[in-house]
């Protein structure tokens, strides 16, 4: 039996169908409603070749987030686009094209969780190719911006991250910085890195913004966030929300899920017994210095951080 619900001023129960747009104002009304409502969670979703993870149906405007998976001694050719591209190499080994250019013997971890990345940045207006030359999957993520600029492609070698340890008590990760400040004049808008959540421990913690530009306390930055978990059975939690608390919402983080961030605070919790991992690729208009807000609720715990 199908589930029913009864509109105010409807005589009759109307079936509950979230592709049909029922007839009369107020129906019509909230159906329009509800179809705008922005998508900040993906659910993982495998395919081998190319797929789009985070797409058009999010409020971001300038980032998006694809998959590229590939069985051995297979390749793939696509194009950049409108969009300058951080290609962060998940598992496996490769050799990746751009324009002509060729990097060799790519990838050095048979997953997230046993090293440094290696990442290469795909121009705007680009075309590329990436064979998978090792022994199993290949697996890449695609960091897309909305670009104004072209540069050359380049090459983020494992011992080019920049790893730091963060957090006190129980909320401590360790932050890999892929494309942060040092790669300023070689990409336009980019921001790119990975965070490894602690079990039981909190990250993007205390909880932090970044959607409006009230410089030099804040900085508007759109974000995405990739998860892997280990062991894969394992869980996390993703806290969204806003001051007003309009948006206010948690969803159960699994092995390959997404979150697009386009306003509020967003901390995450990793289950006791599992890592969580979460690459995470950010832009704005206003340019690329992290510059995140704390909320005011919360921002005591820095003083804990300073006294432990």
């Amino acid at each position: 039996m199908q589930n029913v619900r009864n509109f105010p001023g409807s005589k009759e129960p109307l079936e509950s169908n979230d592709d049909n747009c029922l007839k009369g104002r107020e129906v019509n009304q909230r159906c329009s409603e509800k179809a705008e409502k922005p998508v900040y969670f993906y659910k993982a979703s495998k395919k081998d070749g190319y797929i789009d993870i985070v797409d058009d149906d999010s409020a971001l405007k300038l980032v998006r987030l694809g998959l590229i998976s590939l069985e051995t001694s297979k390749q793939i050719k696509l194009e950049s686009d409108a969009y300058e591209i951080g290609l962060v190499i998940l598992s496996g080994q490769c050799d990746i094209s751009v324009n002509g250019n060729k990097f060799e013997g790519l990838g050095s971890r048979n997953n997230v969780f046993q090293g440094k990345p290696t990442t290469v940045y795909v121009p705007m207006q680009s075309d590329y190719e990436i064979v998978n030359t090792g022994s199993i999957k290949l697996e890449i993520a695609v960091c897309k911006v909305k670009a104004d600029k072209k540069f050359e492609p380049f090459i983020v070698n494992p011992e080019d991250v920049i790893v730091n340890h963060r957090g006190k008590l129980n909320w401590q990760r360790d932050v890999y910085d892929i494309i942060t400040y040092k790669y300023e004049g070689k990409v336009d808008k980019i921001v790119l890195g990975e965070t490894y959540s602690c079990p039981g421990q909190w990250s993007s913690y205390p909880p932090h913004k970044h959607d409006r530009d009230n410089p030099p306390f804040e900085v508007s930055m759109e974000e995405v966030y990739f998860f892997k978990v280990y062991p894969s059975q394992g869980f996390g939690i993703q806290v969204l929300y806003n001051d007003n608390l309009t948006l206010d919402e948690s969803y159960i983080v699994r092995d390959g899920d997404a979150v697009a961030i386009s306003e509020g605070y967003h901390p995450v919790v990793a289950a006791p017994g599992y890592r969580v991992y979460y690459l995470w690729a950010m832009a704005g208009n206003s340019g690329r210095k992290l510059t995140p807000n704390d909320d005011p609720e919360h921002e005591w715990l820095k003083a804990v951080e300073a006294m432990v």
